[in-house]
């Protein structure tokens, strides 16, 4: 059992790119970020093609969310609202980032946590009262879901050692002291990092930027996460960043990372 998280940075655009990983890679569960389509507009049947069933959460021009799985999901929720309601959750939704899904025994939940733009301004206030939320909603899915894997595009790297130069970073978005005191209290709940269970070295990285020939030179941040509860660390047989992608022309600025169970 392989499930994998991208963030494809335009669907459409790549939809090319996401069918020949898929080829090429048939994994069971591919979850999708900043898919920037609207549900009507989404390539369903590209995948259908393939044996798979997309699960949708659009949105036009920015954000978006999709599971693509080869068999049948079930308590497919949308947003934060699905799971603590509307007066808690606001205007959190307005942006659509949040998609989960039970998959056989495993609750994935596929995220696109906001990027922040820069600290102190408002985007940034808006990715630390997200991040709040997302701990209550962690929170609430672990009391119906013991086995829970959180997964996406986090917008954070955790460590000085997800980033390939931490020099002068605690005032960067994305390794900012609050951005990563807050991803740690929901982790506090009890979930750890998937690719840490196999690898403690730095220099492993999951986004490049386009300027400077970033992924040649391999000055990357590792930003895209698979975080697991205490049960499914007990079945992860592996976690893996498949750089090939990124090579491709016109790539994402992200490469797939893959989890797989027993």
């Amino acid at each position: 059992m392989k499930v994998a998280t991208w963030n494809v940075n335009s669907l459409r655009s790549r939809l090319l790119h996401v069918t020949r990983w898929l080829q090429d890679n048939p994994i069971d569960l591919l979850c999708l970020q900043e898919t920037k389509v609207v549900d009507g507009d989404f390539p369903a049947d590209a995948f259908r093609a393939m044996g798979y069933s997309p699960y949708i959460y659009g949105q036009k021009a920015y954000n978006g969310v999709a599971l693509i799985s080869r068999s049948p999901l079930q308590a497919v929720q949308y947003g934060f609202t699905s799971v603590l309601g509307a007066a808690r959750v606001g205007g959190l939704d307005d942006q659509r980032r949040v998609i989960g899904a039970l998959w056989g025994d495993i609750y994935v939940v596929n995220l696109y946590v906001p990027n922040g733009n820069a600290l102190g301004s408002d985007k940034y206030a808006y990715k630390l009262d997200w991040l709040n939320c997302l701990k209550e909603y962690v929170a609430a899915l672990l009391v119906d879901y013991p086995q829970l894997h959180l997964c996406g595009d986090f917008n954070i790297a955790l460590e000085d050692r997800d980033i390939y130069n931490p020099e002068d970073k605690a005032s960067h978005i994305m390794a900012s002291g609050p951005e990563r005191q807050a991803l740690q209290q929901v982790l506090s709940l009890g979930l750890r990092d998937g690719f840490r269970l196999f690898s403690q070295e730095g220099g492993h990285f999951t986004w490049w930027d386009y300027r400077a020939a970033s992924f040649r030179r391999n000055l990357g941040w590792r930003i895209d996460h698979h975080y697991l509860s205490a049960p499914l660390c007990d079945r992860a047989l592996a976690c893996t960043i498949d750089l090939e992608p990124r090579r491709w022309e016109k790539p994402s600025d992200h490469t797939p990372v893959v989890v797989e169970y027993s």
